[in-house]
């Protein structure tokens, strides 16, 4: 059989984001942007700054990805691999998914 790749979504209680090796912090698994955390560190950013940034776009999060996708009735891939090959950030592996 098929294994989903989401049955129970949990994303009001979610407590995971990935950033990945190119210092781009994803609220959520599915985002398609991130927020680029390795240029505020090399503009200076304090200790502070850095924790006050991401405390306050951690909190005001909107990102529901599995839920939207759940209610998808016929859930196929989730890029088509034109899309990809546009935008390689988008693959599953590079934020360890």
């Amino acid at each position: 059989g098929v294994i989903a790749s989401t049955t129970a979504p949990f994303c009001r209680e979610c407590d995971r984001s990935r950033l990945t090796a190119d210092g781009t912090w994803y609220l959520c698994l599915y985002a398609t942007e991130g927020i680029n955390l390795r240029d505020v560190l090399r503009d200076g950013a304090t200790d502070e700054e850095l924790a006050s940034l991401i405390r306050e776009r951690w909190t005001s999060r909107t990102d529901r990805g599995a839920e939207e996708r759940l209610a998808v009735p016929s859930r196929g891939v989730l890029y088509q691999v034109e899309s990809l090959r546009a935008d390689p950030r988008r693959e599953m592996h590079t934020r360890g998914g």
